[in-house]
């Protein structure tokens, strides 16, 4: 099987040419608004038994850069919000703060960037005419201690310094920002090579709005898709179409060429009964799909289908003391026991990335599916849409020529041949030959075409699974193609 996997890779490859640029990199913020976190190298040990290679502070404790020293993990640190006013008011702070902050720890730690404040335009304390004037003080320290070519400066925005985000071609900055911050904050950025750092969490627009947004479409399951009526683009995800609205503003404002960061988002693992969709399954189903597509290099939008954007998932840990809702203290990938609070792989391994939702250790919340999920331990393996058909189709060819999935279901006059299209096709040829290779999770990967999935075969949107093993006698075998 494996040199059929490599045989595979290396058509592919071949035939098509986009897919040689590299893929986005996966991060996670390390927040400690807890008081029973594991100590600093403990969390660094956990980060390289992960495979975690990029990690965003909330600020610049010398604890954890020492303990990052040496590892090869590249750290974004942060000058907290109530220093922004020092930093935007006198040069000479922000060169100490450099100095202390960066300058002491970088090159032995590997310091990447730094946020300059987390959504300043949130702040209740009306932090934002300090923003650009701390941006610049900040930048001029680094040039004078000459580490403005290793470490770039940014500052995350929400999304709610979005005047209009829907549908998203219609994107636009407030108007009390865009000319007054967003513009000379781009400018900055395009000068000195740096990204602007996005916060996006399609949880909130789902939970507002979920009688009118798929949950599928909201974690990177197969669905229709949401068809932007201002350009023709086709959306198959809720943060696609997030990120591409903050693209349409940029361009508005004539900042087509800067990059974008996710800096935060994720998916709550527990909410209140309120919070709709607050739950271990799907914040595996978020945070596994989108690793998956960053890693396989598909993490492009519609608007900027070859971009390859660098995405930190929100949050390393459950965080105990922060404010709000259950959900608030429920975004952590890992307890502060360091168990994992549901089941995902946040590197590449052996065969793609390797995902299969899991209930977690506790489901707490409402899911939001309103469907039962599949027996425990049944598995199928379904198409990817988000690569689009180009890849599925060479995917789906390899399938059911050297990869030896049984493909008669799919021909011309067939049982299974409508509905006649790639995404439907490539979902019975994919699960064929998952089902034939034992279910190993490296056989539902086809470089990144393809995925696992643990929810009964009516959620989805393919319009037939191949449930039984390749190897059952034909009697047994179950075919569904539901009309």
């Amino acid at each position: 099987m494996g040199t059929l996997l490599l045989s595979y890779l290396l058509l592919l490859l071949s035939a098509a040419s986009f897919l040689t640029a590299e893929a986005g990199s996966v991060g996670v913020n390390y927040g400690r608004v807890a008081n029973n976190l594991p100590t600093a190298t403990k969390v660094v040990e956990l980060l390289k038994s992960q495979g975690i290679t990029q990690v965003k502070l909330y600020d610049a404790d010398a604890t954890v850069l020492k303990a990052l020293a040496g590892t090869g993990i590249h750290a974004v640190v942060t000058l907290p919000n109530e220093q922004l006013a020092a930093a935007s008011s006198r040069l000479s702070f922000a060169i100490s703060w450099i100095q202390h902050n960066v300058a002491a720890f970088h090159p032995s730690t590997t310091i990447r960037a730094i946020a300059v404040g987390n959504e300043v335009f949130v702040d209740p304390r009306n932090l934002t005419a300090y923003l650009i004037p701390a941006m610049r003080n900040l930048h001029s320290a680094l040039v004078r201690l000459r580490l403005d070519t290793d470490i770039k400066l940014s500052s995350p925005i929400a999304l709610t310094a979005l005047q209009s985000s829907y549908p998203s071609s219609a994107g636009s900055f407030r108007p009390d920002l865009a000319d007054s911050v967003i513009r000379p904050m781009l400018d900055l950025l395009r000068q000195t090579n740096s990204s602007l750092m996005v916060n996006a969490y399609p949880f909130f627009a789902y939970e507002a709005n979920s009688d009118v947004i798929s949950l599928d479409y909201a974690l990177f399951r197969p669905n229709p898709g949401v068809v932007d009526a201002g350009n023709g683009l086709k959306y198959l995800s809720l943060l696609d179409a997030q990120i591409d609205a903050v693209y349409a503003a940029m361009s508005q404002l004539k900042y087509d060429d800067v990059p974008i960061v996710i800096s935060e988002t994720g998916w709550p693992s527990k909410g209140d009964p309120k919070e709709t969709g607050a739950s271990a399954a799907n914040a595996a189903a978020y945070n596994g799909n989108l690793v998956r597509r960053v890693l396989t290099g598909n993490a492009g939008t519609p608007r900027r289908p070859k971009a390859d954007i660098d995405v930190y998932l929100f949050a390393l840990f459950n965080e105990n003391q922060k404010p709000g809702p259950t959900s608030e203290r429920n975004y952590g990938l890992f307890y502060p026991n360091e168990e994992k609070v549901y089941e995902i792989d946040l590197s590449l391994n052996k065969g793609g990335v390797r995902w299969n939702e899991d209930r977690g250790k506790g489901s707490g919340g409402n899911d939001g599916s309103g469907s039962p999920e599949g027996k425990a331990g049944e598995k199928w393996c379904v198409s990817n849409a988000a690569v689009g058909r180009e890849r599925l189709q060479a995917a789906l060819d390899y399938a059911c020529g050297e990869g030896g999935a049984d493909c008669r279901g799919i021909q011309p006059g067939a049982t299974c041949y409508d509905p006649n299209t790639v995404e439907a096709h490539s979902t019975f040829a994919f699960n064929s030959y998952y089902q034939k290779n034992g279910r190993v999770a490296e056989s539902c990967d086809f470089a990144g075409a393809a995925y696992v999935v643990s929810q009964q075969p009516s959620k989805f949107s393919s319009k037939f699974f191949f449930f039984s093993s390749f190897f059952l006698k034909i009697e047994r075998l179950g075919l569904i193609c539901p009309l």
